[in-house]
C-alpha cells in the first residue's frame, strides 16, 4: 500500500478548504480566567467523526470546514514514546490491524484501568509500525457511509495533528483550539510510557501551539494536578479541564490507589472549588445535566452547571451525536436508530445551551454551529 505523503495532504486538503467559507468563531486567545464566553464553543469530537474516520486529518479537515472552534486529539503513546491520535490505546476496531499478518503474534490480552481486554495495543508498536496500519469505522453498522472510508488514512502523529490545524488556521485565518486528552495516564506510567510530559513538550516545542487555544483534557485528577503545576503561569492561553466518567466509578488514579471516592464524590459544591485549584473547567457527558431513565427519556435537569459556574468552572460537556439511536427518546423521530435526525440533534444542543452550557462535544460540528446561529 503506498505510504500516505504528509505535505500532499495538506496540500490537497488546503485546496478542498478553499471552496467553502467558514463562520467566524469566537475569541480563541482567551487567557484562562474566570470570565465565561459570550457564546458557546464547538468542540470537534474526534473530528467530524459523525462523517469521516475518527482521529483522522480527514475527520479535523471536515470539522474545520464545517465551523468547528476546537479540535479534539485523543492521545495514546506508542512503544517508542510518541503520542498518536487514537481514542483508547487498543487499535483493533478501529484501524485495519487485523489484517496485516506480519502483526498476528502482538494480538494479546491486557488490563487496562482493571478491565481485561483483547486485541491489539499502541504499546506494542513503535510509530513506524502504526504507520503502516490505516483508520477504520469504528460504528460501522451506525455510519455505513464512512466505511467507505476505511484503509484510506493513516494514523496522525500529535505533530501531524498540529501541523495540519496550523496550516489550516493560516490559510483561513481563523485560528482553530485544540483541546487533547490524555487517555489512561496512570496505566502508561505504570508500563513506562508516561504522556503528560511529552505532550507539554510538543505542543510547547510548535510555534502555534504556543499561541492558539489549547485545552488539556482528562478523566483523572493526578494527572491535571501534575499538569497545571509543570505549566504554572507559563501559558495563559492553555486551559485543563476535568472529565466526568461514570458517576458511581471512582477515576483510574484513585482505584489504583486504593481510594473509593466516585466522580459523584467529587462534584459537590465543596468538590467543584476543589476541582478549581487545578483546572479551569470539567467535562461531564450529558446525562449530567439532564439525566435519562432506562428508556432514554430527558428526566428533571441537575444543578451541575449552575454550581460549576459558582465555583468558577466552564462547563463543556460530551457528546451530541445526530443520529437517533443516541438522542433523547423525546427527541428521536420514526426513521430508524441510524438515522441522521438534525432537527433533533439541534434541539438536544439548544437545551442544554439553555441551562447555560459553555461549549459542547459533538460529532457534527455543521450541526452545532447550526444550533448556536441564532443564539
Amino acid at each position: 500500500m503506498t505510504r500516505f505523503n504528509r505535505r500532499h495532504f495538506l496540500q490537497t486538503t488546503g485546496a478542498l478548504l478553499g471552496s467553502s467559507s467558514l463562520l467566524k468563531g469566537t475569541d480563541l486567545f482567551a487567557a484562562p480566567s474566570l470570565a465565561f464566553p459570550t457564546r458557546p464553543l464547538i468542540f470537534a469530537h474526534r473530528g467530524a467523526s459523525a462523517l469521516r474516520p475518527e482521529h483522522t486529518l480527514a475527520a479535523y479537515g471536515k470539522a474545520i470546514i464545517d465551523g468547528a472552534d476546537y479540535i479534539e486529539p485523543d492521545l495514546v503513546p506508542t512503544k517508542d514514546g510518541k503520542l498518536i491520535a487514537r481514542h483508547e490505546s487498543n487499535i483493533t476496531d478501529t484501524t485495519d490491524v487485523a489484517q496485516h499478518p506480519e502483526f498476528a503474534n502482538r494480538r494479546r490480552v491486557m488490563t487496562i484501568d482493571g478491565k481485561e481486554q483483547e486485541g491489539w495495543f499502541t504499546s506494542d508498536f513503535t510509530l513506524a509500525e502504526i504507520k503502516q496500519l490505516r483508520a477504520c469505522e469504528r460504528l460501522s453498522k451506525i455510519r455505513p457511509f464512512n466505511s467507505r472510508y476505511n484503509g484510506w488514512f493513516e494514523i496522525p502523529s500529535l505533530e501531524e495533528v498540529i501541523d495540519f490545524v496550523a496550516a489550516t488556521s493560516t490559510a483561513y485565518g481563523k485560528n482553530i483550539g485544540l483541546i487533547p486528552e490524555i487517555k489512561h495516564p496512570t496505566h502508561f506510567r505504570k508500563i513506562g510510557l508516561p504522556s503528560e510530559d511529552k505532550l507539554v513538550e510538543i505542543l510547547d516545542h510548535h510555534p502555534y501551539t504556543r499561541q492558539t487555544a489549547v485545552e488539556i483534557q482528562s478523566f483523572e485528577p493526578t494527572a491535571l494536578r501534575y499538569l497545571h503545576q509543570k505549566i504554572g503561569q507559563n501559558h495563559p492561553n492553555w486551559k485543563l479541564m476535568f472529565l466526568l466518567g461514570d458517576p458511581d466509578v471512582p477515576p483510574a488514579d484513585i482505584l489504583a490507589s486504593g481510594g473509593k471516592t466516585t466522580y459523584r464524590n467529587l462534584i459537590t459544591k465543596e468538590g467543584l472549588r476543589d476541582i478549581r485549584r487545578y483546572a479551569d473547567a470539567i467535562g461531564p457527558a450529558n446525562e449530567y445535566l439532564i439525566p435519562k431513565d432506562n428508556t432514554g427519556q430527558w428526566l428533571q435537569p441537575t444543578s451541575l452547571i449552575q454550581d460549576a459556574h459558582e465555583a468558577g468552572l466552564l462547563v463543556h460537556s460530551y457528546t451530541c451525536r445526530p443520529e437517533n439511536i443516541f438522542l433523547p427518546r423525546q427527541l428521536r423521530n420514526q426513521e430508524g436508530d441510524s438515522s441522521r435526525n438534525i432537527q433533533g440533534s439541534i434541539a438536544e444542543i439548544r437545551r442544554y445551551l439553555s441551562m447555560g452550557l459553555d461549549g459542547f462535544f459533538t460529532d457534527d460540528p455543521a450541526i452545532g454551529r447550526l444550533a448556536i446561529t441564532e443564539l
